[in-house]
């Protein structure tokens, strides 16, 4: 086996790739449960890789056959119903561990020089991660599946001059058909898993090339011993793959108890209308998008005003794909001399507390049907949104900070 492994080495550097990444790699010794969500993410990909494989066995990409392969593979797949329900509640599980993953990075300045590549590829990741789920949403073809794919889609047209050859281009169509079901079923099992994990990979090299951040965003290459290993860093393998196991087994109790017990999580995850086919004569009461998107599908509705002879369509498309890009450029707005959230000052953490809820509570209103109040509370909490991002600059620089250790304290 030794030999094996030589020759195997010699042509393939797979024990050097073993060390460089997992038992040579020293991370921080005082990660918390923040870091988990990295680990967490990773597992749920394989997760929707896996289960998305088997359901493409049975599935129909065809308007004709599409929602009756679903039910074949709820009612007469062995298993299937299980499949569909991890793939299903997977889908949401990710957007939620990536959430958290972002706030961390957000909290502890993990997007600071320099790590600011690592920032754009997870962006990127996200921004595929979006693309992604909103292919996979027509699939089931069901009512909501339909009527959001043709909102979301329409959203295109209110571009001036090329909008409604953008629309009809994605749709292939000039309504959502067979041929849009057809390209989005091939766009979500194919291209973009594959710029998905060419993203991850990038992502994952670029942290192993300059480091880890930690809780007190100290750099731990800064102190060393004789050998140039990291005195307050430990290998990731062993400690850390062992240390993750507890976040995993915590992860897939939680995970475990939705999928078995309320895969449809009272609408939220499966809405009720997606249980009836596609009928393109008949709209059903609310249209919304799923829930990890009704954050900036809130923020599209509170554009009510026409501007420079531009319709609110066009704005609220606009503030939407702001919203989305202005995280790219988080890396370069904050002017702070320290990076995590434990040394900066009170404005700092007043303005991310601010940001939080503001984002949390416009994923609420993105849900509910739009009234008067809900439409007033979503353009404040816009405001309140992109103001995190732009005063940004001006907060991080005058706030005072407190001393950064040289060393991590645990």
């Amino acid at each position: 086996m030794q030999k094996l492994i030589q020759w195997i080495d010699a042509r393939l550097p797979i024990v050097e790739a073993y060390e460089k990444h997992m038992s040579k790699y020293y991370a921080p010794k005082n990660f918390n449960m923040w870091y988990f969500f990295g680990s967490l993410a990773m597992l749920v990909l394989v997760n929707q890789l896996v289960t998305g494989i088997w359901l493409t066995m049975s599935y129909n990409p065809s308007a004709e056959g599409a929602f009756a392969s679903v039910e074949y593979i709820m009612r007469d797949v062995e298993w299937g119903w299980l499949l569909r329900y991890l793939h299903s509640t997977g889908a949401s599980a990710f957007f939620v561990v990536v959430y958290l993953h972002m706030f961390r990075g957000i909290m502890y300045g993990s997007y600071q020089k320099p790590r600011e590549l690592i920032w754009i590829f997870g962006m990127l990741i996200y921004l595929v991660l979006m693309a992604e789920a909103f292919m996979g949403y027509l699939l089931p073809w069901g009512q909501m599946s339909y009527w959001g794919a043709q909102v979301i889609v329409n959203l295109f047209g209110a571009i001036p001059v090329i909008g409604e050859d953008l629309s009809l281009w994605i749709r292939g169509d000039y309504l959502i058909s067979g041929i849009t079901l057809n390209r989005f079923f091939a766009l979500h099992v194919v291209a973009l898993p594959i710029v998905l994990l060419g993203l991850v990979v990038l992502h994952l090299l670029a942290l192993h090339e300059v480091g880890s951040n930690n809780p007190e965003g100290v750099d731990i290459k800064k102190v060393k011993d004789e050998n140039g290993i990291p005195k307050d860093g430990i290998p990731f393998h062993p400690y850390y793959t062992v240390h993750d196991l507890l976040g995993v087994g915590v992860f897939l109790f939680i995970f475990c108890a939705v999928v078995f017990f309320f895969p449809e999580m009272g609408g939220l995850f499966l809405e009720k209308p997606n249980f009836e086919p596609a009928n393109s004569l008949k709209t059903p009461e609310h249209i919304a998008p799923v829930w990890y998107f009704t954050p900036f599908y809130a923020m599209l509705r509170a554009v009510t005003v026409d501007l420079f002879g531009l319709s609110a369509k066009f704005w609220g498309v606009v503030v939407m794909g702001a919203a989305i890009a202005i995280l790219f450029v988080l890396p370069w707005l904050d002017r702070s001399p320290v990076r995590s959230i434990r040394y900066k000052g009170l404005l700092s953490k007043i303005a991310l507390l601010v940001f939080v809820v503001s984002f949390v509570i416009l994923g609420y209103l993105g849900i509910v049907p739009a009234t008067e109040g809900r439409t007033k509370a979503a353009q404040i909490l816009t405001t309140l949104y992109f103001l995190y991002f732009i005063l940004m600059p001006f907060y991080t620089r005058m706030e005072k900070t407190k001393p950064v250790p040289e060393r991590v304290s645990g």
